[in-house]
């Protein structure tokens, strides 16, 4: 199985941090935000990950090379010319470096401590999300779950990890451009075909210098 690391991100809310530096590069702990994903999906079996490239985006492959000190191949998908594509775009420009087979997803902006094993789409399913608790800046959540099935309406809801399992299906039809991911899967949803599970470990979106902060203070005091 192939994954892919989301890291094409203006970082706006980092802002000044990343004026001169793309967000996944941003330190914690000693080691940039980046580096913590590749080194949990090596350790995870993964051996070809994709990472696309927005802002300030060549500086990624000029500070993680080919990959090879990790024992994974890096392959780059550039979205400078065009901009961030969102999620959805992103990952459909990426889609021949993919493959035709499931592939992970995990959000570059993201820190958690589940294990992003590979992980096998049950029949007819085109995704497979990871739910957490809902953060502060959160507290409605973004879907429901029930019986490992995920839907847009319903109790309890939970906050989408920005980790997840996708088919290439998932994708078809669209056109190349910008395209947010939530519309797919809530079409998904509809058709009974998402399903996920609640992970209880830590989980943080580092969307500001506050909790990037916070973050590189617990990994230090921890190391």
């Amino acid at each position: 199985m192939k994954a892919m690391i989301l890291a094409a991100g203006h970082g706006t809310r980092m802002r000044p941090l990343t004026d001169h530096t793309p967000k996944p590069l941003l330190q914690a702990g000693g080691k940039p935000l980046i580096v913590w994903h590749i080194e949990k999906l090596a350790r995870a079996g993964f051996r070809d990950i994709i990472i696309n490239l927005a802002w300030l985006g060549w500086k990624i492959p000029a500070a993680l090379g080919d990959g090879s000190r990790w024992n994974v191949t890096l392959h780059y998908s550039d979205e400078q010319s065009e901009g961030a594509l969102e999620t959805a775009g992103g990952i459909l420009k990426a889609l021949p470096l993919l493959g035709n087979a499931p592939f992970l997803v995990v959000n570059g902006d993201v820190w958690c401590d589940y294990p992003c094993l590979p992980y096998a789409l049950p029949e007819h399913d085109l995704a497979h999300l990871v739910l957490v608790n809902n953060p502060a800046h959160n507290p409605q959540g973004d879907f429901a779950l029930s019986n490992e099935r995920v839907a847009n309406a319903g109790e309890p809801r939970y906050t989408f990890s920005g980790i997840g399992y996708y088919h290439p299906a998932l994708f078809a039809g669209l056109s190349a451009g910008k395209h947010p991911l939530a519309p797919l899967l809530r079409a998904a949803m509809d058709a009974g075909q998402v399903s996920g599970e609640w992970f209880a470990g830590d989980w943080r979106d580092i969307g500001t210098p506050e909790r990037l902060a916070e973050l590189d203070r617990d990994l230090t005091a921890n190391a």
